[in-house]
């Protein structure tokens, strides 16, 4: 009996020992929390026995391609749940938490990815580049041509058979020469703009921009910003020859896009802002009417961009003043022909530059700048344009874009 009793004193501590060991992690939690943790193990356990991190996944994926982030955000995290380092799944949650608007959560999500796979996956990299800025910006797209180039070297050295037994689109992590094209222009962006003032900052634009182009030799947003550091160093010739290049390798698909797939022409149009940059470009180039064919596109799918308007008016300004020019270099009288010209470049210039107006309004921007300067030109063309004199206006109901949108119409202005 009395080895029992002792047997069971023993026993008594050990059992306390375990429980202890068991809930140490949520000792000091109220029992709210306590509930909350257990609840959240259970539904762990129950997700891991029911669904496979990939089935996880594939739902994870459905949802964002329906643009549903917060319900791809709930699945992502049950992967996690279930398998906390999984790359994939990190990689999926921070760009969630991109489009979720959240860069804090994003940028953890990512640094974790980092820490637990630094040297394979470039995605994470490239996303840590959009998040941050200036140098620790270059550095992370920087680390991730690093992995990037590693891997391509692993492909060369792979046999024939392996490479045909996992064909590139099926590995979303494998990277193309094209990637590395478009990561080196994400480090020419920054050195033309956040470290523009940094020494050697021209050198090292060109240098990031020719290695671009060494990657791919048509890459139009490569040649672009070729064309923008040849404007910046006033070689504005040679500037317009990439300009113009760039241009013409996409405006012909953005004129036929009704018989291309939007897949084809998102891989081949450059993305919205950067076209805005291209109109901008071709403006100072004085190629007024391809800016002109630029800017309708933009309008066409996205009518919501207070800058887009701006520009259009403003190059209806400038064809106007050019139109003009003749006449006063001559001498000679104004046609009839003239005059109905002059009358057309008027009225489009007022509507676009009214409509800006109104919807600067609307979005509640904040771009002195922009606004001072369309006051500006409506001022000389004959003020606002109202709705029955010609082209319809945006009405007072009109209803502004989405918060998102609006932050990146605020974050754009155009320089003079």
């Amino acid at each position: 009996m009395g080895g029992q009793a002792k047997g069971k004193k023993k026993n008594k501590p050990k059992r306390k020992e375990n429980r202890s060991n068991k809930d140490a992690g949520i000792v000091g939690l109220t029992p709210q929390e306590r509930m909350k943790v257990r609840m959240h193990e259970k539904a762990k356990k129950k997700t891991a026995e029911k669904y496979s991190v990939q089935q996880l996944l594939e739902k994870t994926e459905e949802c964002m391609e329906s643009f549903d982030f917060e319900t791809a955000g709930l699945f992502c995290q049950r992967a996690l749940d279930v398998e906390s380092n999984n790359l994939q799944a990190l990689d999926m949650l921070g760009h969630i938490h991109s489009e979720l608007g959240d860069t804090q959560k994003a940028k953890e999500v990512f640094l974790q990815a980092v820490q637990v796979s630094p040297d394979v996956g470039h995605s994470k990299y490239m996303y840590l580049g959009q998040i941050n800025s200036g140098q620790e910006a270059v550095n992370y797209y920087t680390r991730g041509i690093q992995v990037m180039l590693s891997a391509l070297e692993k492909q060369e050295q792979t046999t024939p058979q392996a490479a045909a037994a996992a064909p590139p689109e099926e590995d979303p992590e494998r990277p193309t020469a094209k990637d590395i094209s478009v990561a080196y222009c994400s480090i020419a962006e920054i050195y033309l703009a956040d470290l523009c003032m940094e020494e050697g900052a021209a050198d090292k634009c060109r240098e990031s921009i020719e290695r671009a182009l060494q990657y791919h030799y048509d890459n139009p947003e490569a040649l672009q910003l070729m064309a923008s550091y040849l404007f910046s160093t006033e070689r504005n010739q040679e500037g317009k020859e990439y300009l113009l290049k760039s241009v013409g390798l996409w405006l012909p698909a953005q004129g036929a896009a009704s018989s291309s797939t939007e897949e084809d022409l998102q891989n081949l149009i450059p993305p919205y802002e950067s076209r805005i940059t291209t109109a901008k470009l071709l403006m100072e180039s004085e190629e007024y009417e391809m800016a002109v064919d630029v800017l309708e596109g933009l309008l066409e799918e996205d009518d919501e961009v207070v800058q887009v308007w701006y520009l259009s008016g403003w190059v209806c300004y400038l064809q106007l003043e050019k139109a003009k020019e003749p006449q006063e270099s001559e001498g000679r009288g104004v046609t009839e022909e003239d005059k109905e010209e002059q009358k057309a470049l008027t009225e489009a210039a007022r509507s676009y530059l009214t409509n800006a107006k109104k919807l600067y309004s609307k979005l509640r921007c904040d771009d002195q700048p922009v606004l001072e300067h369309v006051e500006q030109l409506l001022g000389e063309l004959g003020g606002e344009l109202e709705a029955e004199e010609g082209d319809p206006v945006l009405d007072d109901d009109y209803e502004p874009c989405s918060d998102e949108e609006e932050g990146d119409v605020a974050e754009a202005p155009m320089e003079h």
